[in-house]
């Protein structure tokens, strides 16, 4: 590694930090504390996924979620889903919004999909 990409990554926020602005002061912490199996899945995946691809320039951290969001809502990953639908509210994006793009991905990845994934956002924003 040369000296310019020495201080380039020294001076890129950890993907500790970056999960917790997407998620929020009270989120952001949570990993698979207490289960020692887990740990290793959960470092590496803050090292690379949010110390690298969500660290790299070009998209804003909201943007990134609203992308995160449409994957794991076309591909079924719901838990996941209801994770991300809450940090895309914590990064600035509407329910309105949210349900908009939600929405989009039945033309593109079917109605189940889409109307899954709404079930979710609806579980998250409806009190009761």
């Amino acid at each position: 590694m040369n000296e310019r990409q020495q201080v380039t990554q020294g001076a890129r926020p950890s993907g500790a930090s970056i999960r917790q602005r997407v998620f929020g002061e009270a989120n952001g912490q949570r990993t698979a504390q207490g289960d020692p199996f887990l740990a290793p899945f959960f470092e590496t995946a803050i090292e690379h996924v949010w110390g690298g691809v969500w660290n790299r320039p070009g998209l804003d951290l909201k943007y990134r979620s609203l992308v995160v969001v449409s994957v794991l809502a076309s591909t079924g990953h719901n838990e996941e889903l209801k994770t991300h639908l809450r940090g895309a509210l914590n990064l600035g994006w509407t329910v309105d919004e949210l349900r908009e793009a939600l929405l989009q991905i039945g033309a593109y990845a079917g109605f189940s999909a889409a109307h899954e994934a709404l079930d979710v956002l609806s579980k998250i924003v409806t009190p009761g």
